[in-house]
């Protein structure tokens, strides 16, 4: 079948509110600072109206990383479920406005569209409060075989694993991309997502994933070790390739017996660290669907989290492709 597409992603379609915060703010309101809790409709009113001025984006981590793909030039989709609400059309504005194909039905009658509540500290750390909302309805029957099949890349959203009816979509999805011989890949997104699922992951990563991104804390918590390399190698058992995120020190790439580390871009001030993971995802995919070694596209990776994290947002403000000219990539 053709290649329609780099990266075609499946994850929660979320609108972002995105706002400086200190630490007492987090402490009187008791969020846990660097988290990412789930709350209801209610909680999520009452915490925006008590948040700073920020701004609003389109988001999800998905979503984030498929935006990343656009503006290194890839072909990118996205799979993800909005309401047929003011938020929702604005999300599906946003995706098609960077170029990605977003064609999934809007939900109606249902949850309205899904918001993070984003409270950035002074240190760059992002403390965040999710509404999922309709995102959560996202089915079996939302899975396009189209895109799926015509997508080099298959990119699963972790934190979609808490809603059985997404992890139905998952298996729809892994079921299409292994039939027309496509790359899966997930991301393990959270801490508490690996808590929560951690033998079902497994289980889902050891026989339908390629291609696994964490952070290093969430790698140790998927094997319960406080020990990186322990955890590295027992990912490298399961995967055909590992890429880690670990923040300032750069990444770790595992892959056919080999290992490579790649150093972060140094930023001149750290703003905000929302997206870090996502873009870092989009440069990795985005090399690595253009068949660039494995070192190369995590150094793609590791600029384009560079870049979302010099300013508030988690999508990048400039031109990836352009970006990563510039630096010889």
């Amino acid at each position: 079948m053709t290649e329609l597409y780099d990266v075609a992603a499946i994850g929660n379609a979320i609108v972002d509110v995105i706002a400086p915060a200190t630490d007492d703010f987090l402490s009187a309101n008791a969020l846990d600072k660097g988290a990412m809790m789930l709350i209801d409709e209610a909680r999520g009113v009452e915490l925006y109206g008590k948040m700073a001025a920020g701004i609003e984006a389109s988001g999800g981590s998905a979503g984030n990383t498929i935006a990343g793909v656009a503006s290194f030039g890839g072909r990118a989709a996205y799979l993800g479920k909005v309401a047929k609400d003011q938020l929702g059309d604005v999300f599906a504005h946003d995706m098609r406005a960077i170029g990605a194909h977003f064609d999934t039905p809007p939900l109606t009658g249902g949850p309205a569209t899904a918001r993070s509540l984003i409270n950035v500290t002074p240190d760059g750390e992002r403390t965040m409060c999710t509404y999922l909302g309709a995102s959560t309805e996202f089915a079996a029957a939302d899975v396009d075989a189209a895109v799926i099949e015509g997508a080099k890349i298959v990119y699963l959203e972790g934190y979609l694993f808490d809603a059985e009816a997404a992890r139905r979509a998952f298996a729809k999805a892994a079921g299409l991309a292994r039939g027309a011989g496509r790359m899966m890949a997930i991301t393990l997104s959270d801490g508490f997502v690996v808590d929560r699922h951690r033998e079902a992951l497994l289980g889902f990563i050891e026989s339908q994933v390629d291609l696994v991104f964490a952070n290093d804390t969430e790698l140790m918590a998927m094997f319960q070790t406080t020990d990186f390399d322990d955890a590295m190698a027992q990912m490298r058992g399961k995967v055909k390739i590992a890429a880690v995120t670990r923040g300032a020190a750069g990444s770790t790439i595992a892959a056919a017996g080999q290992t490579f580390d790649v150093p972060a871009y140094a930023v001149e001030k750290v703003v905000d660290t929302t997206g870090a993971g996502d873009q870092y995802a989009a440069g990795f995919m985005f090399g690595l669907a253009k068949g660039r070694p494995l070192n190369v596209c995590g150094q793609l990776g590791s600029l384009a989290a560079s870049e979302v994290i010099s300013h508030y947002g988690p999508r990048p403000l400039v031109n990836l492709k352009d970006l990563a000219a510039s630096k010889g990539l």
